[in-house]
């Protein structure tokens, strides 16, 4: 019996030595020498650059409105006729308005994950206007630094433009 036993602990053995430690180690490895930010959650002095954050105020560029609480992902599963979508859009939509800001669809919709750190260009400079005003900053000011925030899609058709809120807020901190 005892005979039988011992190719199938050695086979059970070496595979675990494999797969259950060389593999992985190796795999960290790979990914700390190639893609180190990203290996350790992209992280910044403020969070991640991964997950949406909360920035309140006029003072800083706002994301998407699912971003107050990186902690509750997913989605709402509110659907389009659903009257509390449409009574939360408006509120948010009057927000906006109220801040000197033109609505976007990016700015007053959540997203599939409940956690995006991106809008696109034109959301961004939707809110130029009111950051500049609450910063006492030029406009053209605030909207060249937008400009150079803005990634290109990968591989430069890949997706679509983007503005990561994280690294753009973390910008704006550094104007004087």
């Amino acid at each position: 019996m005892l005979a039988s036993l011992r190719p199938a602990i050695l086979v059970s053995v070496i595979f675990f030595v494999l797969l259950g430690l060389a593999y992985p180690y190796a795999e960290t490895g790979i990914a700390q020498g190639i893609f180190s930010g990203a290996a350790n959650g992209s992280l910044t002095r403020n969070g991640s650059t991964q997950v949406g954050q909360a920035w309140k105020g006029t003072r800083w560029f706002q994301g998407r409105p699912d971003a107050d609480d990186p902690m509750a992902t997913g989605a709402s599963n509110l659907g389009p006729r659903s009257k509390v979508l449409v009574q939360d859009t408006r509120k948010v939509m009057a927000a906006l308005r109220k801040e000197g800001i033109t609505p976007t669809a990016d700015l007053v919709t959540t997203s599939g994950s409940g956690v995006d750190p991106d809008i696109s260009p034109a959301d961004a400079y939707a809110q130029v206007n009111a950051v500049a005003r609450a910063r006492g900053l030029s406009a053209g000011v605030v909207r060249h630094l937008v400009a150079t925030q803005v990634q290109s899609p990968q591989l430069g058709f890949l997706g679509s433009s983007y503005v990561n809120v994280l690294r753009l807020n973390e910008a704006l901190a550094r104007v004087r």
